[in-house]
């Protein structure tokens, strides 16, 4: 499919705020490979083929096993994924899925043996960012 509309050309000052959120993340205290984990779990949910590509690969260049990529969309029943990863996961879920989930306390409550206030905040922000960029590349077809 085409490019419904050059988004990265019209809207350039709006995305250079987002990329500029996606820097200030990534510098921040949660670990690349934790983001793009979750990166790619919000993007499998929402069914962002380019999104999926893009952080398969980024997470892969970090040296994520491929087993643990392959049961990614299955992780509540994979061993592959620690406590930490369980609760962001489940989190990045609640977040993407809030009609259904409405960030219940059930979701929430897990991240907090895990995540400091901090990081909890900049998971958020990147579950939200994510979300954003799917709903960009998923709308407009990229």
């Amino acid at each position: 499919m085409s490019l419904r509309q050059p988004y990265p050309q019209l809207s350039a000052a709006a995305l250079a705020g987002l990329r500029s959120s996606k820097q200030a993340l990534a510098a921040g205290p949660l670990g690349e490979t934790l983001i793009e984990l979750v990166n790619l779990r919000v993007s499998q949910i929402n069914g962002c083929s380019y999104c999926l590509q893009l952080h398969a690969a980024a997470l892969r260049r970090l040296g994520v096993e491929q087993s643990q990529l392959d049961q990614l969309a299955g992780w509540h029943a994979s061993s592959c994924f620690s406590e930490r990863e369980r609760a962001a996961l489940q989190w990045a879920e609640a977040l993407t899925l809030l009609p259904d989930s409405h960030a219940a306390d059930a979701d929430y409550l897990p991240l907090l043996p895990w995540f400091s206030a901090h990081e909890i905040s900049d998971l958020t922000l990147v579950i939200a960012l994510m979300n954003a960029f799917n709903r960009l590349a998923v709308g407009m077809r990229q």
